[in-house]
């Protein structure tokens, strides 16, 4: 049976058809998922996409992780459904608590676009399991608020528990604290991420020149990861 991933859009999404052609491509059944209606329509996992949700008003996204969707997403995230946040999505995560730590403005004041280099350092996640521990990937990023932080005893454990996914490489473009990118929950069904999978999923987009961002496939080995994990979950 294929799987059948929901995507949420909120007022101010801009990458959530991005994220189900990510899905579409995967081999996966895209399901579109309103905000305002607290129905996840049976989806196997969910995917909460980048832009600036209620135009980031209070912090990035502190408005959404209220929304009615928000309440079903983290019931069925505490059964162990898989869901990741890109950017905004991640922003989401960790103002509803089901990520360790914050996300605050850029440490240079300015939104930023790059291609970014990435260590993989936890594959046992539903997210990540495609990948090699240690693998270096490039996907592309763009925001103003990702600057991780966490407190020092927050920090301590997410560091000691392996919780920690992705690490940024080359760069900190943001001046997030031990170079973190992206993090899990204890579970590790739980993944959120600043930089952005869904736009590295193809080869032939992003023209790989001096002045903008390469073709790649890097980012597909996350949604190639969630199907893996939802079939051994069935088997």
């Amino acid at each position: 049976m294929t799987a059948r991933i929901g995507v949420v859009t909120f007022p101010g999404s801009l990458d959530d058809r991005d994220a189900q052609r990510a899905v579409r491509l995967a081999g996966a059944e895209p399901v579109a998922l309103w905000h305002g209606t607290p129905d996840l329509q049976g989806v196997d996992a969910v995917v909460l996409p980048g832009g600036f949700s209620y135009g980031d008003y209070l912090r990035a996204g502190a408005i959404a992780a209220l929304a009615p969707v928000m309440g079903e997403i983290r019931d069925a995230a505490e059964r162990g459904m898989p869901v990741l946040g890109i950017c905004n999505g991640f922003q989401m995560l960790v103002e509803a608590h089901l990520l360790p730590g914050g996300l605050i403005r850029n440490a240079h004041q300015q939104f930023i676009r790059r291609d970014q280099r990435l260590a993989v350092e936890n594959t046992s996640t539903a997210w990540t399991g495609a990948f090699d521990e240690g693998q270096e990937i490039v996907i592309p990023l763009k925001n103003a608020d990702g600057g991780y932080i966490a407190d020092a005893e927050t920090l301590a454990r997410i560091e000691g528990e392996g919780q920690v996914v992705f690490r940024y490489q080359g760069v900190n473009p943001n001046g997030s604290v031990n170079d973190i990118a992206g993090v899990t929950n204890e579970r590790g069904n739980v993944v959120g991420l600043m930089p952005h999978p869904e736009h590295a999923v193809e080869p032939g987009f992003g023209p790989a020149t001096a002045a903008a961002m390469r073709s790649g496939v890097d980012g597909r080995a996350f949604f190639d990861s969630v199907l893996q994990a939802l079939s051994r979950a069935a088997a």
